[in-house]
């Protein structure tokens, strides 16, 4: 009796071991791997939290927690986004979103539905886009588009700096990868439905900065002296807060030009534009993502005159034909007009000459524009956002202001 009960068991153990060969098959192997290891190991443990890292790296903790990596899945924003993403899709739990929002789902793809639980609380305790989600990376497969990041679940973290500290919380390895625009492409090449749209970046290899060696990490990781693990000596280091649209970087995307040429009836301004950023400006993703050049005249008492907007953006058709601010929905590209990279751009606006006046004011701006879309979309993220309309979503973000008095 006690024989066959051995031997049962061992036809149980065997044919278990084959329905996992054969529901291994034909799926990535990065899925595959990914059941087993959420079997054998939480994907808390396979992806520690920021705030672990946060006892030894304060400040690279307090410069993460600033960015806009520490809200990829928090913003209201991004929220609604996904909530309309699920509804209108068959990936019912938001793996295409979380492929870049909350990145640990490649290799947990079953742990998706939990981040929509997680978001959905309105208080996540797992992080989007922390510290292990970027320093366990220890290769991108450049062959895949977009790019796909090969991730080593164990106790080694992976950076750019040499030499680095012995310690017991964990093994530290220097890769030059740190150091490449490749490693940042595995997110910030992708876009929703890129399949069948223009590249995110555009071509951004071909730019003159890329070329020279100038790589993302020089200007949205700029170098900075100071600790990188608490009480470690003071050595160049990466800022952590990743500026870009928001943070002093911006000031130097671009560069404006302004000629005024006063006539009698009517004026003329023309404003060229410099792009001196290696991608596109603004990036196309989120899809209600622009640029606005505002041009304003004030006369005499400082009175607004003229005032006209132009946007840089690309607008997204979907199925019906109609413009989408979900990049997700879309088929085709309606209108594009972004700043490819290291384009030069001449604008001129024309209007009528202010009178009783003996000079006017002209004033150029070029901002990140405020969130748009239909007015349901962005009530929903004005209702769920901390601050409301006081929200960074709704704020405009200058990157460059021309002022001038011109006699007439």
């Amino acid at each position: 009796m006690q024989k066959t009960f051995y031997v049962m068991r061992w036809v149980v153990g065997l044919f278990s071991v084959a329905m996992m060969l054969v529901f291994s098959i034909d799926r990535p192997i990065t899925e595959v791997l990914a059941v087993k290891k959420s079997q054998t190991k939480p994907l808390e443990k396979a992806f520690p939290g920021s705030q672990k890292c946060k006892r030894c790296h304060l400040r690279v903790f307090e410069e993460w927690e600033a960015s806009a990596q520490s809200r990829s899945i928090l913003t209201s924003a991004f929220r609604v986004s996904l909530e309309r993403y699920r509804q209108s899709s068959e990936d019912k739990e938001g793996a295409m979103c979380f492929r870049c929002h909350a990145p640990s789902v490649l290799e947990y793809p079953d742990h998706a539905a939990v981040y929509v639980k997680e978001i959905e609380s309105g208080d996540p305790r797992l992080d989007g886009v922390g510290c292990s989600q970027c320093h366990l990376i220890k290769e991108v497969n450049p062959d895949r588009h977009p790019p796909h990041p090969l991730y080593q679940l164990e106790r080694t973290v992976f950076g750019s700096y040499t030499k680095p500290a012995e310690n017991l919380a964990h093994q530290s390895i220097s890769l030059p990868l740190y150091s490449q625009s490749q490693y940042c492409v595995t997110c910030h090449e992708n876009l929703p439905g890129h399949e069948k749209l223009p590249d995110l970046l555009g071509p951004w290899q071909q730019s003159k900065k890329q070329k020279a060696g100038t790589q993302c990490q020089s200007c949205h990781m700029p170098e900075a002296f100071g600790e990188s693990a608490n009480g470690e000596r003071n050595r160049k280091i990466a800022n952590h807060s990743f500026p870009g649209r928001f943070g002093k970087v911006r000031a130097e995307a671009v560069t404006l030009e302004v000629d005024t040429k006063v006539k009698e009836q009517e004026s003329e301004v023309t404003v060229t534009i410099q792009s001196l950023v290696p991608h596109n400006l603004p990036l196309p993703h989120p899809g209600w993502s622009r640029v606005e050049l505002d041009l304003t005249i004030l006369g005499k008492n400082l009175r607004k005159t003229y005032n006209e907007r132009r946007y840089y953006e690309r607008v997204f058709g979907d199925n019906n034909g109609k413009a989408t601010v979900f990049d997700f929905e879309a088929v085709k590209v309606l209108k594009e007009n972004v700043l490819k990279p290291e384009e030069k751009r001449i604008e001129t606006f024309t209007f009528p000459t202010p009178h009783d006046a003996p000079s006017m004011d002209v004033i150029v701006t070029m901002t990140y524009a405020p969130i748009h879309g239909p007015e349901p979309f962005v009530k929903a993220v004005e209702e769920r956002a901390a601050l409301g309309r006081k929200a960074r979503a709704f704020q405009p973000v200058q990157i460059v202001r021309f002022k001038e008095n011109v006699k007439l």
